[in-house]
């Protein structure tokens, strides 16, 4: 069957611009997928930014070891027309000191300390993860779920459960969603899907193998597949449309939440945009559910 393909963004639609506060960030995450050339570039860029923003372009070329049209293609790779583009990108990042909003946590913390770092680091993922998603890509996601015979979440680990989140609000708004969070089980499911259908895959790193090898399964029955992962990352390339994110990795070891949080705010906007699509025969539906619950809860006393 026919692959069905959306595009998004036009020819440029395997990247997204840069924003000016996410640039050191994005640099961090497509750096695996860079040439040997490219990734001198990228190190000194991540190791030395305020150096590269007073340094010229000759000047940065001799500092990573490689040619000065090699730095010109790696500021292309980001989306950039030169190098003049990425100095004004560095300059914004380094002024914007979002990655300096957050502090780690510590034992020595009051509840009142942890509590404010806790929804800071919070409340900064989400913003980031705002600036960064690309309108048209949102929407042409919605137009595939809300056309769907069959919506299908994979995810492993912690995306299982925003995998089975996802299933939860899709299939209060009457349509036909499940979630796999087991990856033989998404397999198997990949090989019965049809052209009608659409698989939205979720990963934190977009490099795990099984969920890749069941979007390709799934690719190849001519599903849509809906990719939630970060930029340039094997998950995303293979998807018809990609809802591309980077963050940083938390830094203490007790909870890492902010991508979880990151891919739940996203489940938010393709449900809702699905359910204003679907229109106002919607709405009954939603009444319905709403009042088959009633009787489930404990009436307030006056």
């Amino acid at each position: 069957m026919a692959r069905r393909t959306v595009s998004a963004t036009g020819p440029a639609a395997a990247r997204a611009q840069p924003h000016s506060a996410e640039l050191l960030k994005r640099v961090a995450a497509i750096a695996p997928s860079l040439s040997p050339a490219e990734t001198k570039v990228a190190a000194v860029l991540l190791s030395a930014p305020a150096w590269v923003l007073e340094h010229t372009l000759a000047s940065v070329a001799e500092r990573a070891g490689v040619s000065e049209p090699t730095v010109i293609r790696f500021c292309r790779t980001l989306g950039l027309e030169g190098y003049p583009a990425l100095r004004l990108r560095l300059a914004e990042s380094l002024a914007s000191g979002a990655s300096l909003l957050y502090r780690d946590v510590d034992a020595s913390d009051s509840p009142a300390d942890l509590t404010a770092k806790i929804f800071e680091r919070s409340a900064r993922t989400l913003l980031d993860v705002r600036s960064q998603l690309v309108p048209a890509r949102v929407g042409a996601a919605i137009a595939l779920l809300a056309d769907a015979r069959r919506i299908e979440f994979y995810g492993l680990g912690s995306s299982g459960i925003v995998a089975a989140d996802a299933r939860h609000k899709f299939f209060r708004l009457g349509l036909t969603a499940v979630a796999y969070s087991d990856a033989h089980v998404h397999g198997m499911a990949a090989t019965m899907l049809d052209a009608s259908d659409v698989v939205v895959a979720i990963s934190s790193t977009g490099r795990t193998i099984d969920l890749i090898s069941s979007v390709e399964i799934a690719r190849d029955t001519g599903a849509a597949v809906i990719a939630i992962a970060p930029p340039h990352s094997p998950l995303a390339e293979r998807a018809s449309v990609a809802l591309e994110f980077v963050l940083d990795e938390d830094p203490d070891v007790y909870s890492p939440m902010t991508i979880r949080l990151a891919q739940l705010a996203i489940i938010d906007v393709l449900s809702v945009g699905v359910a204003l699509r679907l229109g106002p025969e919607l709405i009954s539906r939603l009444e319905r559910a709403h009042h088959s619950l009633r009787d489930k809860r404990l009436q307030p006393v006056d």
